[in-house]
């Protein structure tokens, strides 16, 4: 079950007014890694912010990632302990919570049972076997795919990791677009489901895709095909999750956005080492 969200200071009344993006990005921050930033704001405006800067969390995610890797390999380790690190980093800068949200919802989804059902077993503290079915094989993806980008060569395999954090990242400010209903009436999942407007999504999107490209470009013509496709692989991926979620749950949770960017981020892994 995830961790509830950090209990921000004294902050406006809940509302949709708009938040400078420097609360945006300490929102993003504060409910996305454990970086010491302090949230003033919890609110659906400071929600919307939030929700547009997690790509920017994720970036930043990736590149201590990266540099975890690489350091490992100037100290004369070999691609697969590279890997395994940049693996370790973003579950270690995230709380593991992403991960916990991925198995917790692979067991709601897991059980067959109907949404009020599958959201209580989402709930529970323990995971099922599902859950863990689930964490084993998507870690062992992200650790074969990031191995296999450092053998390529040691930029190729910071690059994964980057684009890999930050197409995570981006797979929830496209689930908090408008639309997007919440499964409960509490959680990190009702104040961001529905804050970020479609348009605002889609630029996100493009913005995350056009700077994948150009960093991809460093690698060569297939960096920039391999790095947008990992974007847009990763993501689409992501969106099949989302929408089988809010038909079987009814809406997303904060489990759910757990699950989706673990989902994009492996996927954005693997599309990486086969297009780049």
């Amino acid at each position: 079950m995830s961790t509830p969200p950090p209990t921000p200071p004294p902050a406006p009344p809940p509302g949709t007014s708009a938040a400078p993006w420097t609360d945006g990005l300490r929102f993003a921050f504060g409910t996305l890694t454990v970086f010491p930033v302090a949230v003033h704001r919890w609110d659906r405006g400071a929600a919307r912010a939030g929700m547009l800067s997690a790509p920017v969390a994720g970036l930043a995610v990736g590149a201590l990632a990266a540099a975890t890797g690489l350091f490992l390999l100037v100290l004369g380790a070999g691609p697969l302990l590279a890997a395994v690190a940049s693996a370790a980093v973003p579950a270690v800068l995230t709380r593991g919570l992403h991960l916990d949200g991925l198995a917790d919802t692979a067991d709601g989804l897991g059980s067959g049972k109907p949404a009020e059902d599958a959201l209580r077993i989402m709930k529970q503290s323990d995971i099922g076997p599902f859950g863990v079915i689930t964490l084993l094989f998507v870690l062992l993806g992200q650790v074969a795919a990031l191995s296999q980008a450092y053998e390529g060569s040691w930029a190729r395999g910071a690059l994964a990791a980057v684009v890999s954090a930050t197409a995570g990242r981006l797979a929830l400010t496209l689930a908090a677009r408008t639309g997007v209903a919440a499964a409960r009436p509490e959680g990190l999942g009702a104040v961001v489901a529905g804050t970020v407007p479609v348009r605002g999504a889609l630029l996100a999107a493009v913005v995350v895709a056009v700077a994948a490209g150009g960093a991809g470009a460093l690698l060569g013509t297939y960096g920039v095909l391999g790095s947008v496709l990992a974007v847009l692989l990763g993501c689409g991926a992501a969106e099949l999750l989302l929408r089988h979620c809010t038909r079987r749950l009814g809406g997303v949770t904060g489990d759910v956005f757990g699950a989706l960017e673990e989902t994009a981020s492996t996927v954005a892994l693997v599309a990486f080492c086969l297009f780049a």
